[in-house]
């Protein structure tokens, strides 16, 4: 999806959000509180959390994600209490042990008492000489919860669990919604599901879903029209495994306002793309919307990411898929090392960005970015649109989108670009899609995350 991870920070958490932190399951409290500590202080040092989940042993895993979504969730509040309750700040893995507690103890998933318990065992075998300073903390957090809950509301990166510089920037580009944007980030996200009509009709796997009761039996289907998605979204997040005939390709998990690129493409000049029409997929990983586009067509599609390990995962999308496009490791901004010289009839953009649109999934986001990313990375956008239009033949077209609710990231980029180009044209397009807003159809329960999209269409000389 990204060609590259922003350049002051690491990529976000490429996990699917999980449920609800569990109780535990077979494993204490204590040591999935150890692990959750690990993580948080190490995206707080600017490692996402895929990359810590990864390091986790197997069985610890599903747990620690979940307790690490939930406090990222919390963090801005979390930090704040801590400062009230501990002005100096101790060493980081205990100070991440104080806010995993302080973030959980401020919802509903345990009782007060056994977090302190619980955070006191992990102290105590991690970190014996803090579990005096844990204890005593988070014991006066329960005597005094109320009152210090009440002194933080007035601080907004307490009460929208942001950064100042992003709630700063969420007022200026959408001051009707930014409150609405920054209270949906916290919304746990659907699992939305794309059907590889090569395999069957969206209302058959539909039917699929409510016989293996993953949809309720009055459930309708959506509607199937060409040139725009037919998301399945389900009431519930399932493991993969659960989906019928996943394995088979039957099906893939994709958010609803991503299914909206590559219809949009194959379908931007009025009638599908004819069979055979070359395509690039210019920043492909991890490969859903290349896998998307060959779905939809017979497409000669190439499929670029400049980093190998993730355009690997790509080559798995495509074999699960049982499809196949031609995929390249290199540097979308500098088409001199892998063009062939041939034009492309459709160019699909996905390009480097915040993720600031898909914080709902991924909540390490919104700590591991800083505000100077964003205009470094507006900075890569312009070089590799400007790189890529002369790869497009006249009359054809090219999607730019990012997952990003930030205006730098969307409209203003277009604008820019339409500004210094002068063949190219602008085309329909859904422009900016808040979180906040039920864009498919309203009432439908797959609302789709923060997503740009803009159509351009390269003039003919003399047209």
């Amino acid at each position: 999806m990204r060609q590259t991870p922003p350049p002051s920070r690491p990529r976000p958490s490429a996990s699917p959000a999980p449920a609800a932190p569990p109780s535990g399951g077979s494993l204490p409290l204590w040591q999935l509180l150890t692990g959750c500590a690990e993580a948080v202080a190490a995206v707080r040092e600017g490692r996402s959390l895929t990359d810590v989940l990864a390091e986790r042993p197997a069985a610890e895993r599903p747990g620690v994600q979940a307790l690490s979504f939930a406090v990222l969730r919390r963090l801005g509040l979390a930090q704040a209490l801590r400062k009230a309750l501990v002005p100096k700040a101790p060493a980081p893995w205990v100070d991440a042990l104080l806010l995993s507690a302080l973030a959980l103890a401020s919802g509903t998933e345990y009782a007060g008492h056994t977090l302190v318990d619980q955070a006191v065992e992990a102290a105590k075998r991690r970190a014996r000489p803090a579990s005096g300073l844990v204890n005593a903390v988070l014991r006066r957090f329960l005597r005094e919860q109320a009152e210090l809950l009440n002194a933080v509301e007035a601080d907004p990166v307490a009460r929208f669990n942001h950064p100042a510089w992003w709630i700063k920037r969420l007022k200026k580009d959408w001051p009707e919604h930014w409150q609405a944007i920054l209270m949906a980030n916290q919304e746990q996200p659907p699992m939305t599901l794309r059907v590889n009509t090569r395999h069957g009709s969206v209302a058959t796997y539909h039917a699929r879903l409510v016989d293996a009761g993953l949809l309720p039996a009055d459930s309708t289907p959506p509607p199937a029209q060409p040139g725009a998605p037919s998301p399945i979204a389900l009431p519930h997040g399932v493991p993969v495994h659960r989906l019928p005939g996943f394995d088979a390709g039957d099906v893939s998990v994709q958010d609803a306002a991503a299914q909206i690129a590559a219809p949009l493409l194959v379908h931007a000049g009025g009638q599908a793309l004819p069979p055979g029409a070359r395509v690039l997929d210019a920043c492909a990983a991890p490969g859903g919307k290349t896998a998307h586009l060959l779905e939809l067509g017979d497409l000669d599609v190439t499929a670029l990411d400049a980093d190998p390990t993730r355009l690997a995962r790509v080559n798995d999308t495509l074999t699960r898929l049982g499809l196949r496009a031609r995929t390249l490791a290199a540097d979308a901004s500098r088409p001199d090392g892998w063009w062939d010289g041939t034009p492309f009839d459709a160019i699909l953009l996905d390009a480097p960005c915040s993720a600031s649109g898909i914080v709902r999934r991924h909540p390490d986001v919104r700590w591991l970015r800083r505000e100077s990313d964003i205009a470094a990375l507006a900075r890569l956008q312009d070089a590799i649109l400007d790189a890529l239009w002369p790869l497009l033949k006249p009359g054809g077209h090219l999607l730019y989108c990012t997952c990003s609710v930030f205006r730098m990231e969307g409209q203003d980029r277009v604008d820019a670009f339409l500004q210094r180009t002068p063949d190219a044209a602008a085309r329909p397009a859904p422009g900016h899609l808040l979180p906040v807003v039920e864009y498919l159809d309203p009432g439908r329960a797959d609302r789709g995350d923060g997503f740009f999209y803009a159509l351009l269409t390269r003039t003919t000389p003399g047209a």
